[in-house]
C-alpha cells in the first residue's frame, strides 16, 4: 500500500483545537473510513472534534461531496422528466413519503426515493411498505432506474454501493454520542439524497417533542446548513419546518399508517397530514418545474387525488416492487393484529384536549412491539394506533382517545397507560400552533 498523503492523528488534531480541514483532507477522511486507512477509533476521534467544534459551511459542503463520491452516484439524466425527492427527519405517523411519491409522480415528476428504517420511536418507510405483502424495498441499481423510468416512483433502501462511508460513519456515530452534530447530520443526509441522481429536493425538517430536534432554533440551523450544501453541489434545495408535538394524523404504526396514506390518496385523509404533504408535494411540483406556483400546483395534485391517478400510481408502484396491489381495496390483505382496544377517556374528562405528547405516542408503538431499540430488532408491522384524537377536539368521559392494535395484552396494558400519559385535557379551547412555521428557500 502506497503512503497516505495525510495522516490521520494530523487531521484529528488540527480539528481538536478548532482549526478547519482543507477539502484534500476531508476526502482523504472519507476514502479511509472505507478502504481502512482511517481506523475506527482514528474515525471516532475525529467525529468527536467536529461534534465539539463544529464546521465551516464550507467544510459541510466538502464532507457531503467526498461522502458521496464514496461510492456510487446514481447518474439519471437519460430518463425523462425532472428528478425530484423529499426527505423528512422523521416524527411519529409521518407517513407523507407513502402518499407524496404516488402524488407527485401523477403530476409529472420521477421521485427516485432512497429511504430508511425506523429506529426508536420514529417510524421508517421501508418498515411501512414492507407491511404491504410481498413489497421488495432492496433492489439493485438497475431495477430501481428501470422502475423509476416504468412508474414514474421507486421506494427502496440504500444499496451497498451507495455512500458506504455514511453507513461507517453513522454507525460510529451512534455508538460514541455524536449523533446530535449539525454538518454531521447535514452530510449524512444529503449525501444519500445527492447520490440518488436527483434535480432538487425538498425537506421536510420537524422540531418538537416526537421530532429529532426539539427545540425550532436547532431545526432552523439545521434546514439552512442543509439547503446551503444543496446550493453548493448545484442543486436546488427548498426546506419547510413542520411542528411535531402530536402525531401526524390519527394513525401510527405500521400496517395502520399504510391504510391512511391509502385513504388520503382516496381523498379521504386527516387535514393535518393532507396540509403538510400537499406543502411539501406543491414544493417538488414547483422546483420539478412541472408547476409555475403553489396555486397551479394545488390544482394539479387535486385533480390527481379526484381523479385516481395518485392512488393508481400507488398500485403500480405495489405491482412494480413486488407488493399485492389489492390492499388498496381490501386492507385485511395487510397484516392484523388480533385485538382491538380503545382506550376511552376517564370520568371527570370534560372540555377540550390540550396535548397530545408525540414521544409518549412514539413510546406507545415501541411498547407494542412496533419500533426498534436497535437496527437489529423486528418490528411486529400489524401493530399500532388508530383513530387517535387531535389537540383542539372536545372531550368527555367515555370519548375515544384511540383504538389500540394489539397482539399481546401486557403490551397492550403499557401502550395504554402509555396514551394515557401522553392525552392532556383542559377546561377551555386551547390554541392551535401552526402546523407548517416556516420555508427556507
Amino acid at each position: 500500500m502506497s503512503s497516505p498523503a495525510f495522516f490521520p492523528q494530523d487531521i484529528i488534531i488540527r480539528k481538536r483545537d478548532g482549526g478547519a480541514l482543507t477539502k484534500d483532507e476531508i476526502e482523504f477522511f472519507a476514502r479511509g473510513v472505507v478502504n481502512g486507512q482511517f481506523a475506527d477509533y482514528q474515525a471516532t476521534a475525529l467525529l468527536m472534534a467536529i461534534f465539539w467544534r463544529g464546521m465551516t459551511p464550507q467544510e459541510t459542503a466538502w464532507l457531503t461531496d467526498a461522502m458521496m463520491r464514496s461510492g456510487d452516484v446514481i447518474d439519471l439524466r437519460d430518463l425523462p422528466g425532472a428528478k425530484v425527492d423529499k426527505h423528512s427527519t422523521g416524527g411519529v405517523g409521518d407517513k407523507v413519503s407513502l402518499i407524496l411519491a404516488p402524488l407527485a409522480a401523477a403530476c409529472g415528476l420521477k421521485v427516485p426515493m432512497m429511504s430508511g428504517r425506523g429506529l426508536g420511536h420514529t417510524g421508517g418507510t421501508l418498515d411501512k411498505l414492507e407491511a404491504i405483502p410481498g413489497f421488495r424495498v432492496m433492489l439493485d441499481v438497475p431495477e430501481f432506474r428501470a422502475i423509476l423510468q416504468k412508474v414514474g416512483l421507486a421506494m427502496i433502501g440504500q444499496t451497498p454501493q451507495v455512500v458506504p462511508a455514511d453507513r461507517k460513519l453513522y454507525s460510529l456515530r451512534d455508538v460514541t454520542g455524536t449523533v446530535e452534530c449539525i454538518p454531521l447530520i447535514c452530510a449524512s443526509i444529503m449525501s444519500k439524497k445527492l447520490a440518488e441522481g436527483i434535480d432538487s429536493l425538498v425537506l421536510d425538517v420537524k422540531f418538537g417533542k416526537g421530532a429529532f430536534m426539539k427545540k425550532k432554533e436547532d431545526a432552523l440551523t439545521l434546514a439552512r446548513a442543509m439547503v446551503a450544501v444543496g446550493k453548493a453541489g448545484g442543486k436546488p434545495v427548498w426546506a419547510q419546518l413542520t411542528a411535531m408535538n402530536q402525531p401526524l394524523g390519527r394513525a401510527a404504526g405500521h400496517t395502520t399508517e399504510v391504510i391512511e396514506s391509502i385513504e388520503c390518496l382516496k381523498g379521504r385523509g386527516p387535514a393535518d397530514l393532507m396540509e403538510v404533504t400537499l406543502a411539501l408535494t406543491g414544493h417538488m411540483l414547483v422546483l420539478g418545474g412541472v408547476a409555475p406556483d403553489m396555486a397551479a400546483a394545488k390544482k394539479q395534485m387535486a385533480a390527481a387525488i379526484a381523479n385516481g391517478s395518485a392512488l393508481q400510481k400507488f398500485r403500480e408502484m405495489c405491482v412494480a416492487q413486488g407488493g399485492d396491489p389489492r390492499v388498496v381495496d381490501d386492507y385485511s390483505i395487510l397484516p392484523t393484529a388480533k385485538k382491538l382496544l380503545e382506550v376511552k377517556a376517564p370520568v371527570g374528562a370534560s372540555g377540550f384536549v390540550s396535548e397530545v405528547d408525540a414521544l409518549k405516542c412514539g413510546h406507545a408503538i415501541m411498547a407494542l412491539g412496533g419500533g426498534r431499540a436497535a437496527v437489529t430488532d423486528k418490528v411486529d408491522h400489524a401493530v399500532g394506533l388508530a383513530d387517535l384524537i387531535k389537540i383542539g377536539e372536545p372531550v368527555a368521559p367515555g370519548t375515544r382517545l384511540c383504538t389500540l392494535h394489539i397482539n399481546d395484552d401486557a403490551r397492550g396494558t403499557r401502550a395504554e397507560a402509555l396514551i394515557r400519559e401522553a392525552v392532556k385535557f383542559t377546561p377551555t379551547q386551547p390554541p392551535l400552533e401552526p402546523l407548517i412555521q416556516d420555508l427556507i428557500t
